[in-house]
Formats: C-alpha cells, structure tokens, sequence
C-alpha cells in the first residue's frame, strides 16, 4: 500500500528535519586567523528549492519536495498571489531563468549548481558557477550606499552574529523570481540571510524576505547547503542558452 501525505505534512516534516540539525560544537568547526567560523569552500543545495519552495508532489519539471518555507505558506497580497499563479501557469516560458537573466538573492545560492565561498577578516567573496556570478558580502563594518540602487545581486552588508554570518542585502531589481514555480518580488525586497554551521561540511542557511509592496509580512526560507568534497571538485564552466541548438543543428 503506498502512503499519500499532503503538501502541509510534507511541508512539517522538512522542518521537522531542519530543526533536528543541530549547529555544531563550537570547538569542531574550522576557523579563521579571527577565530570567526571558515565558510570557506564549494557548496550546493541538494534539494530541489529552485523549483519551488513550497511543499509539491513530483511533476514533469520538478521532483516532489518537503518544502522550504517555515509554515509552508508565502504570504501574498491578493494582487500578488494573482500575479504568482499567472507566473505559475506560464512558467515554462515566463522564468527570467529561461532567458538567462541572473537569479538573484536568495535564488542564487540554491540554484542546482555549486558555488564557493573564499573568506577573509574584511570580506567574504561568493563565486557561482551559474552567470559566472560574482558577490561580495563586505564584513568591515561599512554601509549599504546612499540611494536605491537596481542590482540583480543586490548590496552584501555582513556582520558575525557568534558562529552564525548574517547578511543583510538590499538594492534589488525587480526582474527576478525567487523559484522556477513563480514566486516574485518588487524592488523593495529586503533580504536577510542566515548562515550557520551546522558541522565541517553542512551549513544551515536561512533567508528572512521581505518585500511591502508584494507580501504581507516577513517570511523565511530554511535549507541546508552541503560541502563538496570529491578530491577534484572544482566550478565548471556554464552556459545559459536562450533556445535549444538541436532545433537548429540536428
């Protein structure tokens, strides 16, 4: 007999899972010359966040999924939540993705493919193997700039919370998705992510969204990025194609 469970409970048992890990003991983490935690290293999200972060059974683009958001809802204004299954329903064609367009924060980080993280006392640099994106998350106690500013990225602003790295990151566009699925977001969006170790080669990352224009109220997404550890690993070139070559060169 096979057991159905619905998208809520799906959705309970990942967070049940999430808060079942544990952030490590201070003592086994790697550390910098300052004693903060060594994020150092090529990470990847291993769950299928990208394509949606809700709770979903298996369908033809994506397979099935705990989920990603505390509560397994997203919060939007009934405008928005109008716009998010329009987006939803064409899908296929509508994500910026599609096109090539840079995903932006938090999207980037849970993407399907690896990035790195090189740290220093002053500054973290995060390379992407997908756009061959660069970011810095400036830890030297500086500011956002003046102004409203339209990244793709946004503006990295991070500080040391104990063993957990928080980073707070404005100044976006509005040309992104947050997943293939249709969720989105103004250029108000105000990220603010949380990175904890939760031992040497598993870090729980976190990202509090806000947006005034789209949702209601803050919300959070919850998922675990896991280190790469084949004695080779490296980031690979990548390519975006606007269309399928096979169409054209079979």
């Amino acid at each position: 007999m096979r057991l159905y469970r619905s998208p809520q409970l799906l959705g309970l048992l990942a967070w049940a899972a999430l808060a079942a890990a544990t952030p490590a003991r201070a003592a086994d983490l790697p550390r910098t010359p300052q004693g903060k935690p060594d994020l150092s290293g090529i990470w990847q999200v291993l769950a299928p966040v990208d394509r949606d972060l809700l709770a979903h059974a298996a369908r033809k683009d994506s397979p099935g999924h705990l989920g990603a958001v505390e509560g397994d809802e997203i919060p939007y204004q009934p405008w928005a939540l109008a716009k998010k299954q329009e987006n939803f329903a064409k899908r296929d064609t509508a994500d910026p993705s599609n096109t090539c367009v840079m995903p932006g924060v938090p999207r980037i980080t849970y993407t399907p493919l690896p990035f790195q993280i090189f740290q220093t006392d002053k500054r973290l640099t995060l390379l992407y193997e997908i756009g061959h994106a660069v970011r810095n998350v400036y830890t030297n106690g500086t500011d956002h700039p003046p102004g409203h500013i339209d990244w793709y990225l946004g503006d990295s602003r991070g500080h040391w919370d104990g063993d957990t790295l928080v980073v707070d990151v404005v100044d976006f566009n509005d040309e992104t998705w947050l997943d293939h699925a249709g969720d989105f977001h103004s250029d108000q969006l105000h990220v603010v992510e949380r990175i904890t170790p939760i031992d040497k080669d598993h870090l729980q990352y976190e990202a509090k969204i806000e947006d005034p224009k789209v949702f209601t109220r803050p919300w959070t997404i919850k998922t675990v990025l896991y280190r790469r550890i084949e004695p080779n690993v490296q980031l690979l070139e990548y390519d975006c194609y606007l269309f399928d070559y096979e169409q054209f060169y079979p």
